[in-house]
């Protein structure tokens, strides 16, 4: 299984940035997918999570901000769209996905680098 972010740069504040996480090597597809990131010093923050089947949930830092959506095929693809960017929402961001056959297994993807200037 590999989970491969993209879409991270540098963007001004106020602005807004698409990522993307292609998760593949499960014919099954993957259950509940996230997003996380990590700020230089600090823990890594749960952003935003998104059942197989619809269902959301959201950070209450970013819910007002930032959106998350996924499809199932042909692909497994997390997305999330982020709006409003502010220079505290600079950090690497993580996808996650759980596998749909065992929840106790979950993936990571590598991370991409969003930078928010003022």
């Amino acid at each position: 299984v590999q989970l491969q972010a993209s879409g991270g740069g540098l963007v001004q504040v106020g602005g807004s940035l698409r990522l993307s996480c292609l998760a593949s090597g499960s014919v099954y597809g993957f259950g509940t997918m996230s997003w996380y990131r990590q700020a230089p010093g600090k823990q890594r923050e749960f952003l935003a999570s998104i059942s197989r089947g619809g269902s959301t949930d959201y950070s209450a830092n970013v819910e007002d901000r930032f959106y998350i959506y996924r499809e199932n095929r042909p692909r497994s693809m997390v997305f999330l769209q982020m709006d409003s960017l502010k220079p505290e929402d600079t950090a690497v961001y993580y996808c996650y996905a759980r596998s749909v056959l065992d929840d106790r297994v979950d993936y990571w993807g590598q991370g991409t680098q969003v930078t928010v200037s003022s």
